[in-house]
């Protein structure tokens, strides 16, 4: 094995490499002007012909659309901002009031020092999750009016632009929550000082450690329902009054909905995701050194026990090869280049990663060693373990990508099926949802058994880890969905020609495979993370099998498997709720305010109105859905036991992973099949304005809240579950005891 100063080296490099990799992408994109004074060369975008050129529609008056830009772009932030604002005020007092009761619940059974620092962990988790978020928000609110302006120039620039926004991210992201966590086991090695030869040391510094990924899937659960809610309410008032009642294009600066649903992309798509992302890789990370430190062998060496972290390191390493393929190898010229360089990028970091892998687990494993019951297991069983992770993480993309794509058949089929009405649309767009959990299920499903059999609960924790391995780039290309789609918007509100919104469009197609790819990696992951922390919790409370035969355990299963379609119905409820009052309020200010509909009139629609109700239905509606995930674990672990507990965890994990991954897909097929019906894919008298269209338009604002809300958010439900439990198991009553209200019962 490699000395444990090794581990410091590798985790320090990657760390470094990766944010000088996004400070340096940061900085070039930061070069794009928008400023038109600034760069006198680019108001020739078109032709060189100074600050207009001529262009099929007449003169293009570059230094007046570069001034929209800005005042778009300064509105858009500005609607961001000011919704994390308060948002990130909500969380303030939740991470106070929840973290008293996480010290006052764990302190007089955990012991207080043990306490205090789940406490710690869990405050620099939620921290660090509000931060990584922010952090997204603003390069993509930085990048979305400049990756407008280059689609000016052409493909190349303007996928370049975008993807290097990406690249800030998911690097900065990775970067970030690895060095937190690096220092955060450092710092808590100074008080246990014993880890490395007390086993109950080891194990009690690791799950005080949990609190770290449970801090971060909390701020991740708020922020995917809160930016859920919020750009889903915008973007359905927008496209059911101005698409189909009023027959705007979409993203028409006549719409009051627009800004809206712009500043939606970046809180829900962008700074949500982040979050849910971060959560993803501090659980998978707090899972693998949790079971790692119960082990006999592997608690005595330090190299093991950061695993995780050194597989992290590398990955990001391997991530910044990965890039280079995109922006300087194989660059996109022309649109049929778009969505194969972004395909490309998860098959090259897949085949890059395998080896690595190997070399990680060569070096900073034992050659052979115990986990619990599981005896002689190798350090090339763990490599087996990661790679199946890592591949079934490629292959759950591709699936995704096939069934979302209009690139392929399943999409088109949905799109031929508006030819007769919204109706048909759904039916198709639903069917095709389900029958989209086939392979990625099968995929988890072989995955999990291979794991299992080689290494037991930490084999599958591994897997975990291997699917998120490459997570800068699963990152790197779902940020740079919602960059193109904002910066659609900027070209449609700035009046620029209508090749740029055509770029645009073709640009965003691809992003929403994208995106609807990065939520398959995320729900992948957060089966293994769920399952593995599941498989600690048990341990925990010595549970040794969740057994359907015993009543508890069986009707904890029901409720488990009826919590995602509960959390469901809450979330989407919540979306109708807001929608509908942005809905009268779009109708009113058409109906209200003179002139608004006449291109020529020079009215402006109350864009702050529409940015204020998403905003306050947003926060209003997110805590009904977030006090469910949070509180259900807490009552049944402690009323009911941990054998019910078990089985709610387990009832949850098998329901959610399939009810995620089809409503991400349905909402992700339907949005692509109204692009490649608005794109003339149905033929040039069915495009925009066409009964198929409007149709297709139904269909994508009914899956609106399905692939942007609901879906995404279940994987945080199934995940922030079951680090609940793990964080308090020790806190819960003993198996042999039952839960309180069992005892009660039982008393009298």
């Amino acid at each position: 094995m490699a000395a444990d100063y090794v581990v410091t080296v590798v985790v320090l490099i990657g760390v470094f490499f990766g944010l000088s990799f996004a400070a340096f992408y940061a900085y070039t994109t930061s070069l794009i002007s928008i400023e038109g004074d600034a760069d006198s060369a680019s108001h020739s975008l078109v032709s060189g012909q100074g600050d207009s050129s001529h262009e099929e529609g007449g003169e293009v008056n570059w230094k007046k659309i570069r001034q929209e830009v800005r005042d778009i772009s300064t509105a858009i932030a500005e609607g961001a901002n000011a919704f994390l604002y308060k948002e990130y005020t909500v969380l303030f007092w939740f991470v106070i009031i929840f973290g008293t009761l996480l010290l006052l619940l764990l302190g007089p059974l955990h012991g207080w020092t043990n306490a205090v620092f789940s406490l710690i962990a869990f405050v620099v988790g939620a921290f660090t999750s509000i931060a990584c978020g922010f952090i997204g928000m603003r390069i993509a609110v930085f990048s979305n009016s400049r990756t407008a302006l280059q689609a000016a120039r052409g493909y190349t620039e303007a996928f370049s632009t975008s993807f290097k926004a990406g690249c800030v991210m998911g690097f900065a992201l990775t970067s970030i929550a690895l060095l937190v966590l690096f220092c955060l086991v450092n710092l808590f090695g100074l008080h246990y000082t014993n880890i490395l030869s007390d086993l109950e040391v080891s194990t009690n510094m690791y799950e005080c450690i949990s609190g770290y990924g449970l801090g971060g899937s909390s701020v991740a659960l708020f922020g995917r329902v809160g930016g859920g809610i919020y750009t889903k309410a915008a973007d359905v008032g927008a496209d059911l009054v101005g698409k189909n009642e009023q027959g705007l294009p979409e993203d028409d600066p006549r719409n009051p909905a627009t800004i809206a649903d712009n500043v939606g992309d970046n809180v829900g798509d962008i700074a949500g995701m982040g979050a849910d992302l971060f959560g993803s890789f501090a659980e998978s990370a707090c899972a693998a050194m949790i079971i790692a430190a119960q082990s006999p062998t592997l608690h005595t060496s330090w190299t093991a026990l950061c695993f995780p972290l050194v597989l992290a390191a590398v990955g990001i390493l391997v991530c910044i090869l990965t890039s280079f393929v995109a922006t300087h190898l194989i660059q996109v010229t022309q649109q049929s280049e778009i969505e194969p360089s972004l395909k490309r990028q998860i098959l090259v970091s897949t085949l890059l990663m395998t080896p690595a892998a190997y070399l990680v687990s060569y070096y900073f494993l034992p050659e052979s060693f115990t986990i619990g019951a599981k005896t002689g297991i190798q350090s090339w069983h763990i490599f087996i373990c990661v790679a199946a992770g890592l591949w079934s993480g490629m292959v759950i993309g591709y699936i995704t990508e096939y069934f979302t794509s209009h690139a392929y058949t399943p999409v088109r089929e949905v799109a031929d099926a508006c030819e007769t009405g919204a109706a048909t649309n759904i039916i198709y767009g639903l069917a095709l949802g389900y029958k989209s959990v086939i392979i990625p299920t099968a995929a988890l499903a072989i995955t999990i058994y291979i794991s299992y059999s080689l290494a037991g609960m930490f084999g599958i924790a591994c897997a975990a880890l291997g699917i998120l391995s490459p997570l800068s780039i699963d990152l790197t290309i779902d940020a740079y969905g919602p960059i193109c789609d904002n910066a659609g918007g900027v070209a449609e509100m700035a009046h620029m020609p209508e090749y740029v919104r055509e770029r645009t469009d073709a640009l965003d197609g691809a992003g929403n495979t994208t995106a609807a790819i990065g939520k398959g990696f995320a729900i992948g992951s957060a089966a293994f993370v769920s399952l593995a922390l599941f498989g600690a919790f048990v341990t925990t409370v010595g549970l040794t099998a969740v057994d359907i035969l015993q009543p508890f355990q069986f009707a904890g299963l029901l409720i488990g498997a009826m919590l995602p379609y509960w959390f469901s119905a809450m979330t989407m409820k919540s979306v109708g709720f807001a929608a509908k009052e942005m809905v009268h309020e779009v109708r009113r200010q058409f109906r209200e305010i003179p002139g608004l509909l006449d291109h020529n009139s020079g009215v402006k629609p109350d864009y702050k109105r529409c940015v204020a109700i998403s905003t306050e239905a947003s926060l209003k509606e997110m805590l009904p859905p977030g006090a469910l995930v949070m509180l259900t674990p807490l009552i049944v672990g402690f009323l009911l036991g941990v054998e019910c507990l078990a089985g709610v965890l387990a009832g949850a994990l098998v329901s959610g992973v399939q009810m995620a991954i089809s409503s991400s897909n349905t909402g992700g097929a339907w949005d692509n099949a109204k692009k490649f019906i608005s794109g003339g894919g149905l033929g040039p008298d069915k495009k925009k304005g066409s009964d198929q269209h409007k149709a297709a338009v139904v269909g994508d604002t009914v899956g609106d809240p399905l692939k942007d809300t609901s879906g995404p958010s279940l994987n945080i439900l199934i995940k922030l579950m079951a680090i609940i439990s793990l964080v308090f198991a020790p806190a819960f009553p003993a198996i042999a005891d039952g839960g309180y209200l069992v005892q009660l019962f039982t008393k009298t």
